[in-house]
């Protein structure tokens, strides 16, 4: 079987400060099956020069205003012609090897329909340092309505899959991310398999943790979206799953080392 051909979508909006940092780990991967494409939301900074001191490796480019980060999102799906697509933000930077080890993993299994592994969060000025090392496990069912949920960054999914049961629902602001997720797995039940290891680094002070209000609306969107796909919304129970999710992440981000080659 030849190798399956990635899309790797970066969704950016005035990050000039990181996006460099972005595409050169992305043109870092061991993986020449690859397509590569940069959504921009017309940023008022110089991330489009940035972004164009790598053309060369950039598939596709497009820079206009759009309706908010899964909108744009939207729009790479809709270009992308990879067999298997992720995303990788413009602050978010993949370890070495990550797509190689995505593409072995469809290989073998060719009717895998998804996979995802492991993220760590890292201090915004210092990406060496870790301040969450956020370990995932296996897909179980109902495990949504605990507040578990995949990393979205290391979440490669076959194109043909948003082709039947759809993109990000734009009704979510800032957490269709997640309720994407959960329709595939809890409601459609796609093929999915989780991998060990990190694949992705992320900076803290993303949109959804900058600040209270953003915690509290997300949350609130989850539990939308777990009653509108027949989940049991119970806010105790989701919400104390995820305090202690998080909890052990600070924890495990705490006991490793700075290196992210030694994290397991």
């Amino acid at each position: 079987m030849s190798e399956p051909k990635i899309s790797v979508i970066t969704v950016v909006f005035n990050n000039e400060d990181t996006i460099a940092e972005t595409i050169e780990s992305v043109a870092a991967q061991d993986y020449s099956n690859l397509e590569y494409i940069v959504i921009d939301g017309l940023s008022q900074d110089r991330t489009l020069d940035r972004i164009r001191e790598r053309k060369e490796i950039i598939s596709k480019l497009i820079s206009e205003k759009d309706a908010g980060i899964y909108d744009a999102m939207n729009k790479g799906i809709a270009l992308a012609t990879g067999d298997i697509i992720g995303f990788i933000n413009g602050d978010d930077f993949y370890l070495s090897g990550t797509l190689a080890k995505v593409a072995k993993t469809f290989k073998d299994n060719p009717q895998l329909q998804a996979c995802y592994g492991d993220l760590c969060y890292v201090k915004q000025n210092d990406p060496d340092t870790i301040v969450r090392y956020w370990r995932s496990s296996p897909f179980v069912p109902a495990s949504f309505e605990r507040g578990w949920a995949p990393p979205h960054p290391t979440f490669f999914v076959r194109r043909d899959v948003y082709e039947r049961f759809g993109s990000f629902d734009l009704g979510y602001r800032i957490a269709a991310d997640v309720e994407l997720m959960m329709r595939l797995l809890e409601r459609h039940r796609i093929r999915v398999q989780y991998v060990p290891g990190v694949m992705v680094k992320m900076r803290m002070g993303g949109t959804t943790n900058r600040n209270l209000a953003n915690i509290i609306n997300q949350n609130k969107e989850i539990l939308r979206a777990l009653h509108s796909h027949g989940l049991n919304a119970h806010p105790l129970k989701f919400l104390s799953g995820k305090f202690l999710s998080r909890g052990l992440q600070f924890v495990r981000g705490r006991f490793h080392t700075s290196s992210t080659s030694n994290v397991p």
